[in-house]
């Protein structure tokens, strides 16, 4: 399973975890499988350019992305994600990308849901911090 994980500069299995999906300096890309956590590369985050809170997820899903951890995230980039097909999982509060990842690896990731989606900031917003 190919998985993205918000990172804070510059990436990487050792990088902190940046909290938020949307405001992250990069995405760390790993491979999943049986065969263990195998980092792919480092996506740097295009922001919310044109295509607002679902520029990001548009981005992940053409870079075959299939699940993402992230620690927050607004209803509406939520609802891109599961509308593309791809799972989000929550975070639990893993401060690296290495142990994020062991957390979906081991099955202990609990899928993101609206005890997880950040408030927001009004109405047609992200809903980011």
């Amino acid at each position: 399973m190919k998985i993205a994980i918000p990172s804070q500069a510059p990436g990487g299995l050792d990088a902190d975890l940046s909290p938020h999906f949307g405001h992250c300096p990069a995405f760390t890309l790993l491979e999943i499988s049986e065969q263990g956590i195998q980092e792919l590369g480092v996506l740097p985050n295009q922001g919310h350019a044109a295509g607002g809170c679902l520029a990001p997820v548009m981005m992940l899903k053409q870079a075959g992305v299939q699940a993402l951890v992230a620690g927050g995230m607004g209803a509406r980039p939520l609802a891109g994600f599961q509308q593309v097909g791809i799972q989000v999982y929550y975070n639990e509060g893993a401060p690296t990308v290495r142990q994020a990842a062991g957390l979906v690896a081991a099955g202990q990731a609990r899928l993101f849901g609206p005890a997880q989606v950040c408030g927001g900031h009004g109405e047609g917003t992200c809903g980011q911090h």
